[in-house]
């Protein structure tokens, strides 16, 4: 299992679209837009443009919200990595949604490449996809 929770034994199907409807619901909501226009300021903040996975920082390098602490000087020291509700509560949002950026960042965007640039162009624009726009909203 990953650090996001994430399985791939789907065997409650119900379960799995409730979830999915949560994941929806918290990227969607005021708090998960209000960390995604976050992150993107954040991401584009970087100096070296990469992204490194299943850890939040490590020699000057991060994680999706690694690099959302960082820019916001929010301390991840004493938070397990694995423990998304404590990590939901410092941001502030859904631990759905906290689970969601974990996996996109560790397993959804090496899809194609475990490349760490290639993962930062890939969670920047995965991050802009789901930022509503003020009209939408």
């Amino acid at each position: 299992m990953s650090r996001s929770g994430y399985s791939d034994e789907n065997e409650n199907m119900w379960q799995y679209i409730c979830y999915r409807g949560a994941v929806a619901s918290g990227i969607r909501g005021k708090r998960g837009q209000a960390l995604l226009r976050r992150t993107l300021v954040a991401l584009d903040a970087m100096p070296e443009k990469i992204l490194i996975e299943n850890e939040f920082g490590a020699n000057g390098q991060f994680c999706t919200l690694g690099a959302v602490a960082a820019h916001e000087s929010i301390s991840l020291d004493s938070v397990d990595e694995e423990d998304t509700t404590k990590i939901a509560r410092t941001f502030e949002v859904s631990e759905s949604l906290v689970r969601e950026i974990m996996y996109m960042n560790d397993e959804g965007a090496c899809f194609l490449s475990s490349d760490p640039s290639k993962r930062w162009r890939s969670m920047r624009a995965w991050v802009v996809e789901n930022i509503v726009s003020e009209v939408e909203a």
